[in-house]
């Protein structure tokens, strides 16, 4: 088969990858707190042999990643909203991350996140008593006018460590420290998707997996009229 299908061929499942992704990240756009995908591929060279004297460039996928620019804030009012301005994440119980702020109370009384994990603060999962709750921009939460605890703000020297482990949630083998971020009451971080640039991105990612797909047909026909012609002697 002629070499130049397998790199068409590799665009154009690359490009498939890429609007999966890019609807992916369409799907969350309203999000609280998503941070978008984003993929990037390399390009590598057939090696040159005694049937081709050039080598000839081939696309594979090189990394998915995660962007985690912060999203714009949002106003909700409610008091156990929260949004962290700057860097930094929520920590949970189990090793858990994440920037998602709709923080709830459970029916036994403790902070918890969007999917029941206990949120943790200095003292471990925290636990909150009837009354008025206010939490300040260093994260304390008071109750009645009392502090409870402080909710851990947590960063990490790089976020290429963070790995997706559900959704809104992250994990990391790295150990984290204090971050330096503010937190904001009755607020929520809105998801980091540009909905007007990723549709561009799918419009034009379709428009290339369309080419790939074209190329790959041409070099089919011509491969076929190849053989009928050699077929004739």
């Amino acid at each position: 088969m002629n070499k130049g299908i397998y790199i068409a061929l590799s665009g154009a499942v690359l490009k498939n990858m890429q609007m999966e992704i890019i609807s992916q990240n369409l799907a969350n756009a309203a999000s609280t707190a998503y941070k978008k995908d984003k993929i990037s591929f390399k390009d590598y060279l057939f090696p040159i042999t005694q049937e081709s004297t050039d080598g000839r460039s081939m696309s594979e996928l090189s990394i998915v990643k995660t962007d985690f620019t912060e999203g714009s804030m949002i106003k909700t009012g409610n008091t156990l909203d929260i949004a962290i301005d700057g860097k930094g994440f929520i920590s949970l119980e189990g090793g858990f991350y994440t920037r998602r702020g709709d923080l709830k109370k459970s029916s036994d009384g403790y902070l918890t996140a969007f999917n029941g994990f206990k949120v943790l603060g200095n003292a471990g999962p925290i636990h909150i008593p009837e009354g008025t709750v206010q939490i300040n921009n260093n994260g304390d939460v008071f109750v009645n006018g009392l502090l409870i605890d402080t909710i851990r703000i947590t960063d990490f020297n790089s976020t290429e460590s963070l790995v997706r482990a559900g959704d809104s949630l992250f994990k990391t083998a790295e150990k984290g420290f204090k971050a330096n971020a503010f937190v904001r009451q009755a607020h929520l971080e809105a998801s980091n998707v540009d909905i007007i640039r990723e549709m561009v991105s799918i419009i034009e990612t379709m428009r290339e997996f369309e080419t790939f797909q074209k190329t790959i047909r041409a070099f089919d026909e011509a491969s076929e009229k190849i053989n009928n012609e050699l077929g004739r002697f």
